[in-house]
């Protein structure tokens, strides 16, 4: 078949079979990487970029035997190897530099450049070496560009299609045809467009100005346009079938991300809510409520004798009882009310926007509903529970606070003969107060032996704000209500003597985390550690820190320990004996809430210590030209004239951090810089500088 000077069966069968070569070049190339030899992997490569080659190379002459020349012509074998060397050699920079792991957008321009320039440069060379005698070969200077960029831009859009989606797992086959065809219409194209711009001129009749064109007709040969058509297709339909898959793998992926946070939230048993949940629930609404100014409820949900139960029957008819009780609950709340799961036996029923009449109705809807008699697995069991209830904001403005107070309502309830329920107020509070302790303290033994406890760690910065430190401050994640502050325990600790234990496991846990910010060079060392004053005269406390500074290999200064003034002033003597210890053994020494307790300089001066930390109360209501500013101008002079760093606690605006600045303060802690944070927020957390 003829057209236009053109067999275009020979072009057809050639485009085929370099769409072939194409593809078996882009599996040895996803060969290459699974070799471990480093030999193999060379082997392959270079094979790889000599297929490549002679995609390009033999469609040259492909091309030019599929025109009808008008007279005898021959090959110059020289330039036939020439361009052969060319195209190899574009083929294998090409591919390495587009094989990388995350090849760049540089990379992939570079690539589609030296590919795109190899491939029209081996058809010129290859053009070189085509002897047709008593002719001359001129070009069309327009189409020999469009020659050369032909092959880049196809180049780079194959490139892109094939660094965008060589992890491609389901759909290789396609992938790789697409891209081997793309590939082989574009190099088919490229000679083609070459070839239409070449002109014989007859050097014997060149006076009379006789040229002939390589091929019929004039401009690009209809074929070249079919070709650039069919080519421009096929990388449309290629994109829309791969952006189509890379889309529904991305649903895919993000509906996994969320039955995976789904699951996060969720209890496994009963499939409600659980207490990540809520404490994730809890500040939204904390938010809304407190800009609207209305109120919502927590009805606290314990079983009566639910252990009973797991003792009679077993702990499987106790967790089908959980699940049934659960379906029960969920047909007297509406669709506004939020049911949870705490742990154990404890269900929360969050109630927004509700009076506290139509909550005691139900409340005792609740109970009615629980009283009905379950059937399990052929056993009938009749179970109560208590409530206890509160609302946001009257009866607290944080989630401890509420759960405590809820809690205490519910030990009223069960006090009161249990099956019933009580709304939280001042007089339960008081009732409860001396047996809300004893429970909390026989909680603390088993927390102390299972070290339920965290470390929270607030920065200190110094007065241009650049972090300088952080104070250890210990949290109790209480089992059953929440993150404890050490107000709520350590009064309770102390009575108990656990108040050691403790401090010297948060000691250990703050050695800990020196070295592992000191290996990694992070600028939160100083850690400052609290001891409590029986801790401070506890015997073992020198020899502890020696072990625990040795065992870490703790450098020096890079501990600080803080204790109250009222602490330090209580056994000067003895005071000033464990301070020159601890002074011995490199740790920077402290004296916290300055001002509350005697303040006398005098002793101070005796003390060989090195940071001064001012009680917050001064800061509180700190203004210029305040009392508390003449106090403070009094006492961070004299402190620095000591010798002595001087910290503000308690920093919450901007004012009061101008004011210290000004007065010499060196530095600063307080939420205004920033607030205590578990370590992993901390790490995160990038503080304004």
């Amino acid at each position: 078949m003829n057209y236009f000077g053109y067999d275009g069966s020979l072009i057809v069968g050639g485009a085929c079979a370099i769409t072939a070569i194409c593809y078996i070049a882009f599996s040895l190339e996803h060969i290459v990487l699974k070799l471990k030899h480093s030999y193999q992997q060379l082997m392959l490569f270079i094979l790889s970029g000599m297929l490549f080659g002679l995609c390009i190379w033999s469609m040259h002459l492909v091309v030019i035997f599929a025109y009808s020349l008008p007279v005898q012509y021959s090959f110059n074998f020289a330039f036939l190897a020439l361009s052969y060397f060319i195209a190899t050699a574009s083929s294998l920079f090409a591919i390495w530099l587009t094989s990388r792991p995350t090849p760049s957008f540089i990379r992939l321009i570079l690539g589609a450049i030296v590919m795109g320039c190899g491939v029209a440069g081996m058809h010129y060379v290859g053009m070189f070496g085509l002897i047709i005698p008593h002719y001359e070969i001129h070009y069309d200077l327009i189409l020999v560009f469009l020659s050369v960029m032909t092959p880049i831009v196809g180049c780079c859009f194959s490139f892109w299609l094939a660094s965008t989606y060589k992890h491609t797992v389901k759909y290789q086959r396609i992938y790789k045809t697409t891209i081997s065809t793309i590939i082989a219409l574009n190099i088919v194209s490229t000679h083609i467009i070459g070839l239409s711009a070449a002109t014989l001129h007859d050097l014997d009749e060149s006076s009379s100005g006789f040229a002939h064109n390589l091929h019929t007709g004039s401009g690009i040969p209809l074929f070249v346009i079919i070709f650039i058509s069919f080519l421009i297709f096929a990388s449309i339909l290629a994109v829309a079938i791969l952006d189509w898959r890379l889309e529904e793998r991305s649903l895919q992926l993000l509906n996994a991300n969320r039955q995976l946070e789904n699951l996060t939230f969720q209890d496994n048993l009963t499939k409600l809510p659980n207490r990540l949940f809520l404490e994730d629930h809890i500040e939204k609404l904390f938010q809304r409520y407190k800009l609207s100014h209305q109120k919502f409820a927590l009805i606290y949900l314990d079983l009566d004798f639910f252990k009973a139960v797991n003792d009679n029957f077993g702990h499987q008819v106790g967790d089908d009882l959980l699940v049934a009780l659960t379906t029960r609950l969920q047909t007297v709340l509406d669709d506004s009310q939020t049911l949870l799961r705490l742990g154990g036996d404890e269900f929360l029923v969050i109630v927004p926007q509700i009076k506290e009449v139509k909550l005691e109705a139900l409340a005792e809807k609740i109970l009615e509903k629980i009283q009905q008699r379950f059937l399990i697995d052929e056993k009938q069991i009749n179970i109560s529970a208590s409530l206890g209830i509160v609302l946001y904001p009257d009866h607290g403005q944080s989630l401890q606070d509420l759960l405590i107070h809820a809690d205490t309502a519910k030990m009223l309830a069960k006090e009161q003969g249990r099956n019933t329920f009580c709304i939280y107020n001042q007089n339960t509070d008081h009732y409860f107060k001396h047996r809300h302790q004893s429970k909390l303290i026989n909680d603390l033994y088993a927390a102390v032996d299972e070290q339920q406890f965290i470390l929270y760690y607030q920065p200190k910065f110094t007065a241009d704000y650049h972090v300088c430190g952080v104070e250890a401050l210990i949290r109790w994640q209480h089992p059953t209500l929440g993150l404890l502050a050490p107000n709520k325990f350590i009064e309770a600790a102390e009575q108990t003597g656990l108040i050691i234990r403790m401090g010297y496991w948060a000691l250990e846990q703050a050695c800990i985390q020196l070295q592992s910010w000191h290996q990694r060079g992070m600028p939160f060392c100083p850690i400052a550690v609290n001891l409590s004053a029986m801790q401070f005269e506890h015997k073992h406390l020198i020899t502890t820190l020696d072990n625990l500074m040795q065992k870490y290999q703790i450098q020096a200064k890079e501990l600080i320990v803080e204790i109250t003034e009222s602490t330090a002033m209580h056994h000067i003597e003895s005071s000033i004996q464990t301070f020159e210890h601890l002074r011995a053994l490199g740790i920077l020494l402290a004296i916290d809430d300055f001002g509350t307790g005697h303040s006398s300089f005098l002793y101070l001066k005796n003390l060989p210590v090195d940071e001064l930390k001012i009680d917050r109360e001064f800061i509180r209501n700190l203004s210029d030209g305040s009392k508390d500013e003449i106090i403070l101008e009094s006492i961070i002079h004299l402190a620095v004239r000591l010798g002595l760093i001087v910290t503000a606690e308690g920093v919450e605006t901007e004012q009061q951090a101008q004011i210290l600045k000004r007065l010499g303060c060196q530095q600063l802690q307080g939420y205004l810089l920033g607030m205590p944070l578990p370590i992993e927020n901390l790490e995160q957390h990038h503080f304004v500088s």
